[in-house]
């Protein structure tokens, strides 16, 4: 990486008010959706006692979120980006507040427990058009509020937030769960959520950088696909990225395994539940003070591979401890892949096209963990829930060995 764009202390970025805000604001919309999705997965699976059922909620999102995700791309390159941010939040939000009444007694007195399952899932559809838009564009807002030689500074700030805040949130989710339950865990959600729109709100309007013209949205979309193919150290490390996430979603099953294998109910949940993120974040603040400097395409590798391992011990084993140790250092390994390839993502990309790059980066790697959901739900249907979770530890290994031979720019990456 050339000398340019390196921060010379780590706290650099985070003195600018804008991305304090951001990085604040996100925080709180994320760690509002952790909740939900932690909620969603628990209430899910005791209203269907189905496995699938949880599958079918990553389904549910994943569908509108790849279908929306070029065409979202192109209208955020197009779009006035804090107007765009704050409608999506807005719109998260309306989506706890139904499903706070549709936990509430008017939801449990007049619909029966399936009525529920499908109602829920309709909204998670919903969430996912939101998430198509609103998922790249605070990756697009980073890059406008920090200057160009603080981007690696500011991206692993804005990877610390964002896993802190799934940490919280999932673990968080848990324990209200079981304190004050569906309804009362969903106003928590629908707080944060708002809270994080107050926040963001103080930000400046930020208008497209270059202005577009005539151009069809199809030659604008193809345009973003194009460039992600022909920058092949990025193409490798979101498709590295997808296929881990797709084949190593074990976190899917982590009711399943809090209630009927480790039996440790709601509170065990919400620690399982977190334990990946909290691993994330001890070594997202490790990287911040002390950054990857060299070989980082095959410590990304590296990292992946060893995430993979983690995921099969997860799967055979039948202690909570060892359960939430090996998700604790699968969230470490997978941290230095966060870093890594958002680095990449915000260096190799033109600033007039990052939203169109953001949301094929939002395809390949937010919409793996719904589809890496629905794939955990119906290998668990078929081979059962530990086959299927060391199954998928086993094909995210297979995947990274495939990468090592397959993609030698990736492996022999350096920034």
């Amino acid at each position: 990486m050339e000398n340019e764009s390196l921060s010379s202390s780590p706290l650099e970025a985070v003195r600018i008010f804008e991305f304090r805000n951001l990085v604040i604001g996100r925080f709180l919309f994320i760690m509002g959706l952790r909740m939900m999705s932690t909620l969603v997965g628990w209430w899910i699976y005791n209203l269907t006692n189905a496995p699938l059922a949880i599958g079918i909620v990553g389904l549910s999102e994943f569908v509108p979120a790849v279908s929306f995700a070029l065409y979202a791309g192109h209208v955020i390159d197009l779009s006035e980006k804090r107007k765009m941010m704050l409608t999506g939040v807005s719109l998260y939000g309306l989506a706890a507040l139904l499903l706070l009444v549709l936990s509430s007694h008017i939801g449990s007195n007049h619909l029966h427990p399936h009525a529920i399952a499908l109602l829920i899932y309709l909204i998670i559809f919903g969430t996912g058009v939101v998430r198509s838009f609103t998922g790249p564009i605070f990756n697009v807002l980073l890059a406008q509020v920090v200057p160009k030689r603080l981007l690696q500074n500011a991206t692993t700030w804005n990877q610390g937030a964002y896993l802190s805040a799934s940490v919280t949130g999932h673990a968080l989710g848990g324990f209200l769960i079981a304190g004050l339950g569906n309804t009362g865990t969903l106003a928590v959600v629908a707080i944060l959520v708002f809270a994080a729109f107050t926040v963001l709100f103080t930000l400046k309007p930020k208008p497209p950088v270059h202005e577009r013209g005539e151009k069809k949205t199809w030659d604008s979309v193809k345009e973003g696909l194009v460039f992600v193919y022909k920058t092949k150290e990025l193409l490798g490390a979101l498709s590295l990225d997808l296929f881990a996430v797709l084949f190593g979603g074990a976190v899917a099953m982590v009711p399943v395994y809090a209630r009927d294998i480790l039996k440790v109910g709601a509170q065990g949940f919400g620690f399982l539940n977190g334990a990946s993120d909290l691993g994330s974040i001890c070594i997202v603040t490790l990287l911040t003070l002390f950054p990857l400097k060299r070989k980082q395409g095959k410590k990304l590798l590296y990292a992946v591979g060893g995430f993979g391992l983690c995921i099969i011990v997860f799967g055979i084993s039948k202690l909570f401890w060892l359960s939430f140790a090996v998700l604790v250092i699968s969230g470490m390994l997978d941290g230095v892949s966060v870093v890594t390839r958002g680095t990449i993502t915000q260096l190799k990309t033109p600033d007039h096209m990052r939203g169109r790059v953001m949301s094929v980066n939002s395809m390949f790697i937010n919409s793996s963990n719904e589809l890496g959901q629905f794939e955990s739900g119906i290998m668990a249907r078929l081979l059962g829930v530990v086959t299927s979770v060391v199954f998928g530890g086993c094909m995210t290994i297979l995947v990274v060995v495939t990468t090592w031979f397959k993609a030698p720019s990736l492996r022999k990456m350096e920034y």
